[in-house]
């Protein structure tokens, strides 16, 4: 079959080859045949090494498709079922599943370390146990979700990772209260879906930050009030609040500076909701009286910060009801042939989301 494969950390182009070969179907797991994915900046952070994943891989992790076969003892699945991919499936039985935290369960992790397929010359590895920039991937059952036949499986692509991340952060993690201020610092496909969350939950004043010009214009199609351009963000803030700061700022680049910007930016007894996934050795320093003096809540947001099943699910309702617009965040198509083209794209900001039909 054909896969965009990445040899060695650190190369910016994938390879498409078609000698590659989905491996590990056995009790407990189910085929997939991909019919769609999405391109999130996670796949560029894996490809750079800011991510942690071995190599070679397939990239990719928000796919959906269908149901090619199920394994021994999988119950709740059939061949044919439209499913979305989740790349961080919950185990149930962990202590964070037990807590009712189950976004926090490691067995998905667990997964990335063993090799999704195989070439001629050796194993190959699926991004964060998944791999969809791939004809068909091997993945546990509980990876595999079904999504009703009225979602088209590009719409399913996006809920299964970016948008459930960015709804989440606005409405699971940090709660946006109606009639607040917001600042969304980095307005990708996961920011636009911050910003649709803040929206959602009735956000009086929406600020959208980017430093490309047709990202400050999506985000005002998507419910941006205001949309400024990074060294702008100070006077947004003197304008809007006075000078005191944002009830809410979301950090959607994964980046130490942005993230102190966002802090800074936050005012005191606000919320600082970082959502980027950055690198381990990219340190943010606080001093220890601000955080005593401004009470300032720093919130992580992993995955959207709530039960994903769940998350999936209310994002199918928001979209249904019309209260959130997906369709237009796919801004490029593109077969997987074009795959390199639409990572430059994602490199330069000229895309939200592209989607690789296979």
């Amino acid at each position: 079959m054909r896969a965009a494969v990445l040899h060695e950390t650190g190369q910016e182009k994938l390879e498409v080859l078609d000698d590659v070969e989905a491996v590990g179907f056995g009790p407990g797991k189910v085929r997939l045949r991909i019919r769609a994915t999405g391109l999130c900046h996670s796949d560029l952070s894996a490809m750079s090494g800011v991510l942690p994943q071995p190599a070679p891989f397939v990239p990719g992790h928000e796919g959906a498709g269908e149901v090619l076969d199920v394994g021994d003892g999988v119950t709740g699945l059939s061949a044919g079922d439209r499913v979305l991919v989740c790349w961080l499936p919950a185990c149930h039985a962990c202590p964070s599943c037990r807590r009712g935290q189950t976004h926090l369960c490691l067995a998905g992790f667990m997964n990335a370390g063993t090799p999704n397929f195989k070439r001629p010359g050796g194993d190959v590895f699926g991004f964060a146990g998944t791999g969809t920039f791939a004809e068909e991937v091997v993945v546990d059952a509980a990876c595999a979700v079904p999504v009703p036949d009225d979602v088209p499986f590009e719409i399913a692509a996006l809920i299964g990772c970016g948008v459930t991340t960015g709804l989440g952060a606005a409405i699971n993690t940090a709660q946006v209260e109606a009639g607040s201020s917001v600042a969304v610092i980095g307005c990708g496909g996961v920011g636009i879906s911050a910003i649709q969350g803040a929206r959602a939950q009735g956000a009086a004043r929406i600020v959208a930050v980017d430093p490309v010009a047709s990202r400050r214009e999506a985000a005002l199609r998507f419910g941006a009030t205001e949309a400024v351009a990074p060294g702008e963000l100070g006077d947004a803030k003197q304008r809007i609040t006075g000078g005191e700061g944002f009830d809410y700022v979301f950090e959607v680049v994964g980046r130490s500076a942005t993230a102190r910007t966002a802090y800074d930016t936050t005012r005191r007894g606000g919320t600082l909701c970082v959502v980027g996934a950055g690198a381990m050795d990219d340190h943010l320093q606080l001093n220890m009286f601000e955080l005593f003096f401004d009470e300032k809540r720093i919130l992580p947001s992993m995955f959207g910060g709530g039960d994903v099943l769940r998350s999936y699910e209310r994002a199918v309702a928001l979209w249904r009801a019309g209260r959130i617009d997906l369709e237009s965040m796919i801004t490029h198509r593109v077969r997987l042939d074009g795959i390199n083209d639409a990572l430059d794209q994602m490199r330069t900001g000229e895309s939200l989301r592209t989607c690789i039909e296979l």
